[in-house]
């Protein structure tokens, strides 16, 4: 099964609180902060509503 390495790259200052507790659900809180999450329907939700903000890769 495929993990989705997320990398933040722009801050979450004057976001929409939508967008804010997506970033945080996902773990990231800091810009240059990078996790790794499952690559299942839900994660690829949350990333989609802060695809602007963030660096997304496939990794084994």
């Amino acid at each position: 099964m495929a993990n989705l390495k997320i990398t933040l790259h722009h801050g979450l200052v004057n976001r929409t609180p939508k967008q804010r507790a997506a970033a945080k659900t996902l773990g990231l809180n800091k810009i240059g902060k990078t996790v790794v999450r499952p690559d299942i329907p839900a994660n690829r939700g949350l990333v989609n509503v802060v695809r602007h903000l963030v660096t997304v890769e496939e990794v084994d």
